[in-house]
């Protein structure tokens, strides 16, 4: 190991600059011995966890291994150590050459460990490598899991008429909860999801099967299906995790719940409707704290990027993100508040619900049965003294007028809206009864957005693009493209992953004054596209041309707009 302490090696390497450390060093001498520097310089977000794992490897003279793109790690390697041996050193074997063990480890110069290790495997030689903790966690899950949820659920078959009623065991200890088998079903379906990176999960009952299934990359995948004797049972525990009333089966519930996946707690949103065969549950997998996104991460070409920060910066008035349900719109709000959020300025949400709870910013839940409605709370913001304000979205006319006026006196406004497009969301105040004259004076700037999935580029086909295609694109001449295909790595969907194309426009004072004047939303697009506002089209069909997506998706995507 290089005897060089970390925070001059960071600087060294530029990762870090002297101020940095020095703050650093500082919240380190607050927290004490315990804490390690390393988690000091993750937690204030001056690395990330891969870069600070590389600098460790480099550091200890040790090999990086990035666990979340190693596929062939072998499961009978991997079972050398068992699970619970390797969740608590957080360690995974990664390969084996005689009687010498390569094993992933977040903490490389703990040799204690290495001997536990020795024993456990009867391995003469552990060879250490460097992972993240949060990638050797996520690995644990996927490897020690495989093809355990089947025999989970086949053992919640079998002891169905034996199992103790899910309304009886809060009377029982919190050992035989966890140890009964729906229990472990329940919680083996929310991990398998997390893990395939699900943002739903589906629990439908029909006559004869349970069938469970996964939106991933947009499109629902099944993931499993049940014997139909599991769905109350299996229901109610999920009834009794997010808070709702279990004794209820006759009207739609809805709950939130939390659980502890791979090591890091995930949110849950929890929906429940009765069906024809029993109760039908959707579960939404929100982000955590810690996934709040920059917005640079979020997909938008360098030239979109200018233009959004551009309206960011304007001190008052309304900034819309616009687009359908799932679009990700929540997500670019969040990034925007990470972006502008100083701690000199007060900073407060109105959510239904609040999806990610974020440091520093107040957020306000909204619960209309109580009469905590989005027109009550703003009212009552506005007497908060606040600077920024994010509305979850402008939903009816009395959200629409207050936020436009809180912008006219003086804050800047956050908000959501469904339109189409960029264009049709400044219409779309006027119809909700907001004066033409009041959204020309407010309005800074409208985000459109949508997210496409992205091809897979283990298995995307190439070809070149045909006249029709061409005209789509609206190019003169064949170029070469990408069709999905199929392969394990993406489930055989073709695709992998999601990316966000936005159309953005900007208030100017042209702008401003057709709209003032009750411009439609074929001349207000026009005007946009002439000062320099790329349409969605434009956007997907640059990442067509770059082999990002496909021409399949430019068509699901954009095809209304």
């Amino acid at each position: 190991m290089r005897n060089v302490p970390l925070g001059q090696f960071l600087i060294e390497k530029g990762l870090i600059t002297e101020e940095q450390l020095r703050e650093a060093l500082a919240k380190k001498a607050e927290a004490g011995p315990d804490k390690k520097l390393g988690d000091i310089f993750l937690q204030l977000g001056f690395l990330s966890d891969v870069q600070l794992a590389q600098v460790l490897a480099e550091q200890n003279r040790v090999d990086f291994v990035d666990l979340d793109n190693e596929d062939n790690l072998e499961s009978e390697v991997v079972r050398l150590i068992p699970e619970a041996t390797a969740r608590k050193f957080i360690v995974i074997p990664v390969s084996r050459r005689g009687s010498r063990l390569r094993v992933a480890t977040s903490d490389p110069a703990n040799w204690a460990i290495f001997e536990d290790l020795r024993a456990v495997t009867g391995c003469e030689t552990i060879l250490p490598v460097m992972a993240t903790k949060a990638a050797i966690n996520r690995a644990i899950g996927r490897y020690y899991s495989e093809g355990q949820t089947d025999a989970i659920a086949q053992e919640a078959t079998k002891e169905k008429e034996e199992e103790v009623g899910l309304e009886e065991l809060r009377d029982l200890s919190e050992e035989r909860i966890e140890n009964a088998p729906i229990v472990k079903l329940a919680t083996a379906i929310v991990e398998n999801s997390h893990r395939q990176h699900a943002t739903d999960i589906h629990i439908e009952p029909f006559k004869d099967i349970t069938r469970i299934r996964i939106r991933v990359n947009s499109d629902l995948i099944e993931l499993m299906t049940l014997s139909p004797a599991l769905h109350i049972s299996l229901v109610t525990r999920f009834k009794i995790l997010s808070g709702m009333n279990i004794a209820e089966k006759r009207v739609p519930q809805d709950g939130r719940m939390s659980q502890v996946v791979d090591g890091t707690t995930i949110d849950l949103r929890v929906s429940n409707l009765p069906m024809v065969y029993g109760e039908k549950v959707v579960l939404r997998i929100l982000a955590g704290d810690e996934s709040v996104r920059r917005i640079q991460d979020l997909g938008m070409t360098d030239y979109n990027y200018k233009r959004f920060v551009s309206c960011l910066k304007v001190p008052q008035g309304v900034v819309l993100v616009t687009g359908p349900t799932g679009s990700g719109k929540s997500t670019t709000l969040y990034a925007a508040l990470g972006e502008i959020a100083k701690p000199n300025l007060n900073v407060i949400t109105v959510e239904d619900p609040v999806e990610k709870k974020i440091a520093n910013i107040n957020q306000c839940q909204i619960n209309e049965k109580a009469g905590m409605t989005f027109g009550a709370a703003l009212r009552s913001i506005l007497r908060q003294d606040p600077d920024i304000i994010m509305i979850g979205e402008m939903r009816d006319t009395e959200t629409a007028e207050i936020g436009i006026r809180a912008a006219i006196t003086g804050h800047l406004v956050l908000s959501t809206l469904h339109t189409n497009d960029a264009a049709s969301t400044v219409t779309r105040l006027v119809d909700m009864g907001v004066d033409a004259y009041m959204v020309a004076t407010s309005l800074i700037g409208v985000v459109a957005q949508r997210l496409t999935k992205v091809l897979c580029p283990e298995c995307k086909k190439m070809r070149m693009s045909t006249d029709e295609e061409n005209e789509l694109m609206e190019i003169d001449k064949s170029v070469p493209i990408y069709d999905a295909g199929s392969c394990p790595k993406c489930m055989k969907t073709g695709y992998k992953g999601r990316t966000a194309i936005h159309e953005i426009l900007l208030a100017t004072p042209t702008m401003k004054e057709i709209i003032a004047a009750g411009a439609k939303s074929e001349q207000i697009q026009e005007l946009a596209r002439k000062e320099g506002c790329l349409l969605l089209r434009d956007n997907v069909s640059k990442l067509v041309q770059q082999g990002v997506t496909s021409i399949g998706e430019l068509i699901r995507v954009t095809y209304a707009v």
